[in-house]
């Protein structure tokens, strides 16, 4: 049986590092960690504007018209309100 290149390591085998600089620091306390995202969270929402109100709606439309938009990729019910909108914005 051909042996991997994994099967060289010895899953009971623990190997101590010489240097304590290469130790793993130890993870940082879920307390301080959780205050940080919050204040990122905060800072972020600061900066961005509201997003629009939009509404979850059911929408009937031909399969032909629905392929073709998703044919064009990811964002396809974006560019679909695109263009709903600019009709409402031509039409007044």
């Amino acid at each position: 049986m051909k042996r991997g290149f994994f099967s060289r390591f010895s899953r009971n085998e623990t190997v101590e590092p010489s240097d304590p600089a290469l130790e793993p620091a130890p993870p940082p306390s879920a307390p301080a960690a959780e205050h940080v995202a919050v204040i990122v969270r905060e800072i972020a929402r600061r900066e961005l504007p509201s997003a629009p109100r939009k509404a979850a709606i059911s929408l009937r439309l031909d399969a032909e018209v629905l392929d073709w938009f998703k044919a064009q990729g990811p964002g396809y019910q974006t560019r679909i309100n695109a263009i709903l909108r600019a009709y409402k914005d031509a039409a007044g």
